[in-house]
């Protein structure tokens, strides 16, 4: 019998070692939910997108961890569901998931109790978990001590921030309490950057804010600085009001009226360039984005390292066309040449790969690895470019 006994328990310390970190439940988001109402638990989900590079770095770093594992594995029903694919892309509007990474505590009626957003480590992630079970701290119930009159400063801060990507403007209203609470001489650059973060329309209450504390922001920020933000959101007012959603048009007659008045008829010009060639992305109308682009890059040479690997990336990911691809291949390059970084190195890897160049590919691969490691960045993606060689 003792034979016996030495076998069994190796199996199951193999078994346990195998079940560290976070295990996630593969089924659809109604059933989800009610498994963690059955369970009287709360469903915590990790609300990614594929190319997301925190994201990543959550799921090597953090979920993996024991003790996380052992806390979320006990309190809660785990989900992982790519926003930007299939049930996620309508979870996503459900619950207004627009920064990645997005983790969300969910009960079994399918309200959202807590959520936080971005890369977060060991010792905070618990934290939030426990916070997410806190009747006393979630966020549900910091709103309901919001709409009951509190008002400390610590307690607006920390709900702001916790809203912001819920509800921007739930948040910019309690900035706005948050800054008639606290004396005006005690500005500090967390409170900047506190009331800088989401303002994107002058509709935000912290419009008012960012006008009234013009004097104490520019401690901070460069007068050009200042105004260069302030005409950012007054554009984005115009373009509010030239988009129209149902039916993916732009009123262009009226934005080159109002931008003009801002920026002045060439700029003006440039301005509804951008303007188009990015809705015909997120429309989703890549042939009209691969001609527009084409003519906004023909002379590249002073646009900067990030823009040119953005722009090369989105062909990469959308384009077919091989022409089209060779010219992004240039764009790769030259931002390759103005920094090199794991990201654009990646960039111009793939896009070999994609028009069959297989020894560049293969070349540009292994640079950006090497480039990721050093910068501890996930290079999962890249390292399937060597991997198709060994086959």
């Amino acid at each position: 019998m003792k034979k016996s006994i030495l076998p069994i328990f190796l199996f199951l310390g193999i078994w346990a070692f195998s079940q560290t970190g976070i295990q996630f439940e593969e089924s659809n988001f109604g059933q989800l939910l009610e498994k963690a109402k059955n369970q009287n638990k709360l469903l915590f989900l990790d609300a990614y997108a594929s190319w997301c590079g925190p994201c990543k770095l959550m799921e090597k770093n953090i979920f993996s961890l024991p003790e996380i594992g052992e806390y979320y594995n006990q309190h809660f029903v785990n989900a992982k569901i790519d926003m930007q694919k299939g049930e996620g892309i309508e979870i996503a509007k459900k619950y207004g998931v627009k920064a990645f990474p997005s983790y969300l505590f969910i009960n079994g009626d399918g309200e959202v109790i807590h959520r936080v957003v971005g890369y977060t480590e060991a010792e905070e992630f618990i934290q939030t978990a426990k916070d997410a079970e806190d009747p006393n701290c979630n966020i549900k119930a910091l709103k309901e001590k919001f709409e009951k009159g509190e008002t400390s400063p610590q307690f607006l801060k920390k709900l702001a921030i916790h809203t912001l990507y819920q509800d921007a403007n739930f948040s910019g209203q309690v900035v706005q309490k948050y800054f008639e609470t606290k004396p005006n001489t005690d500005f500090t650059q967390e409170d900047l950057q506190l009331l800088l973060t989401g303002l994107l329309t002058s509709e935000n209450p912290k419009y008012k804010i960012f006008k009234s504390q013009k004097k104490h922001i520019l401690k901070f920020l460069p007068p050009a600085q200042y105004e260069v933000l302030d005409t950012q959101i007054k554009m984005n007012d115009i373009l509010k009001k030239t988009y129209n959603k149902e039916t993916k048009t732009l009123d262009t007659n009226y934005f080159l009226s109002e931008i003009e008045k801002i920026l002045g008829k060439e700029q003006a010009e440039k301005a509804l360039q951008k303007v188009r060639l990015d809705y015909s992305l997120k429309n989703g109308d890549y042939p009209t984005y691969e001609k527009l682009t084409l003519e906004q890059y023909k002379n590249f040479s002073q646009k900067s390292a990030n823009e040119l690997n953005n722009v090369a990336w989105n062909f990469f990911k959308k384009i077919e066309n091989k022409k089209s691809l060779q010219t992004a291949i240039l764009w790769a390059q030259e931002s390759v040449k103005k920094n090199e970084t794991f990201a654009n190195t990646d960039t111009l890897a793939q896009l070999y790969y994609k028009i069959g160049d297989k020894k560049n590919a293969q070349l540009w691969a292994q640079k950006s690895i090497d480039l990721a490691k050093k910068a501890d960045q996930d290079y999962t993606e890249t390292q399937k470019i060597l991997n198709d060689e060994k086959k």
